[in-house]
């Protein structure tokens, strides 16, 4: 048996009549499946909604072999309490944890992003607190799977201040004098990227932008949980820039 705390409830499948198949997703454990006995039972389906903190026993018998899970509650996620924005971004962060991340790997720096986040969604947080919080994750995201942005210097001269835009091809930094002449087909960097200005709505809308570009391009363009995630992250972005 392992024990696992704290772990996020990012998806679920009813199995059979009373029992679900749960997704969690934990620093040390990753992204886990696991089957819950009773898990739509009165007793546990408060306790297995999406966005919640939970604390997990696994029992896995054999390799290969999906887990059993006893799930004990830790904190309900209260999205619901604050509106469309909030329940929506509890939507898409579980979307893209259960769409994108392997089973099985640990995810010690995008945990604590999840985490938070899905705590914004319970709080209430403001558009112009989760936006930048979003973008940050998604970036992260990115690198995770591969795919990272390079915001250090500039793509044609080397340059590291005075950056203002990334290309589409090379994932890379681009400076205002560079940029400019090909803004059109550049994607605006936002200041508080790189740690200046604050995160106006104008930022934020850049930011989300930004990765949304590599999102749809690398990620989440093919199958139907990938197009399902894509839609949630396009409801979200209309409700944070609106």
């Amino acid at each position: 048996m392992i024990r696992v705390e704290p772990a996020l409830v990012v998806a679920l499948a009813p199995h059979g009549e009373h029992a679900v198949v749960a997704r969690f997703l934990s620093a040390d454990q990753g992204l886990v499946a696991a089957y819950v006995q009773g898990g739509r039972g009165r007793k546990l389906r408060p306790v297995l909604q999406i966005g919640n903190r939970v604390a997990l026993d696994l029992v896995t018998k054999s390799a290969g072999q999906l887990a059993f899970a006893t799930v004990h509650p830790l904190d309900t996620n209260m999205a619901m309490m604050h509106g469309p924005a909030a329940l929506a971004l509890v939507d898409y962060l579980a979307s893209l944890s259960a769409t994108c991340l392997n089973e099985g790997e640990a995810q010690p720096r995008l945990f604590p992003l999840f985490d938070a986040l899905f705590g914004a969604a319970a709080a209430g947080a403001l558009a112009t607190d989760v936006g930048p919080a979003l973008v940050r994750l998604e970036l992260a995201l990115l690198a995770e799977l591969g795919l990272g942005l390079d915001l250090t210097s500039c793509a044609a001269t080397g340059a590291t201040s005075d950056l203002a835009f990334v290309s589409p091809k090379s994932r890379q930094a681009v400076s205002r004098g560079a940029g400019e002449p090909w803004a059109a087909k550049l994607l605006r960097l936002p200041v508080f990227l790189l740690g200046e200005g604050e995160s106006n709505a104008a930022a934020i809308a850049d930011g989300l932008a930004l990765t949304g570009h590599f999102l749809a391009r690398e990620v989440l363009r093919d199958g139907v949980a990938a197009k399902r995630c894509w839609t949630a992250r396009e409801r979200l972005v209309s409700l944070l820039t609106r």
